[in-house]
């Protein structure tokens, strides 16, 4: 792999913005709806993505297999990465370091989260219309809350300081200067993207949304427990 690294990085680079990144993006505006709009908002945005032509192949494709490929690529750039923050504890060698760290918990909290939604979907459990209700069941539990605040900043943050770094080494923002500018725009970028997400998330919560509850694999465990109890009280 050594002799081809070069190449390898680099298209691991240009997938993380393109498509990877889009959809990272896209993803936040289509679940922000749910802030905006509530429920009825969050439902058009669905309905509109799930009346693309071609949806599925589109999210193979555009998504999922660039998906796979940054971040299996990128577990294999975390485990060689030589971080030396103790030694030097430079601005930009922190970055490197939590980049590689955001890298890591970003690939467990989406294979999670698709897990927890899409792959429901998939299997049958949950409608497409009933994903609301499948957040807000998640979202409840304040320890899931949490693993999502968690994940959600991993990942702005990881796209953010990746974007600098993709401005960097495809030669556009080669001097100092720009380099400067660069990192102030991104860190207002993470900034913003954070706090939508969070947004999003207090959105779920929301009692609206428990009208679209259906059982899910984060509170199956939960509903068998109060039918066993329901049982023996009968």
């Amino acid at each position: 792999m050594t002799g081809n690294s070069f190449y390898f990085r680099k298209i691991h680079s240009l997938l993380g913005v393109i498509p990877v990144g889009f959809f990272l993006i896209e993803h936040l505006l289509t679940n922000y709806s749910a802030f905006q709009g509530g429920k009825e908002g969050f439902n058009d945005s669905i309905d509109f993505l799930n009346g693309l032509p071609l949806v599925l192949l589109l999210e193979i494709v555009g998504v999922w297999l660039p998906l796979l490929y940054h971040g299996v690529y990128g577990l294999y750039i975390a485990y060689t990465a030589r971080n030396n923050v103790s030694q030097y504890g430079y601005f930009r060698n922190i970055m490197f370091m939590m980049q590689r760290t955001t890298g890591v918990i970003t690939l467990i909290f989406v294979a999670w989260h698709f897990f927890g939604t899409r792959v429901q979907v998939a299997v049958g459990n949950v409608e497409h219309s009933e994903l609301g209700g499948t957040m807000h069941d998640i979202l409840t539990n304040p320890y899931y809350f949490a693993f999502y605040v968690v994940g959600v900043v991993a990942a702005t943050f990881h796209f953010s300081n990746g974007m600098w770094s993709f401005l960097v080494s495809w030669g556009i923002t080669v001097g100092p200067r720009a380099q400067r500018i660069s990192t102030f725009v991104w860190i207002g970028v993470f900034l913003l993207m954070t706090t939508m997400f969070i947004l999003t998330l207090t959105a779920f919560v929301d009692p609206e949304f428990a009208s679209l509850s259906s059982i899910t694999p984060s509170n199956a465990y939960d509903v068998g427990l109060l039918e066993q109890v329901l049982r023996s009280v009968n």
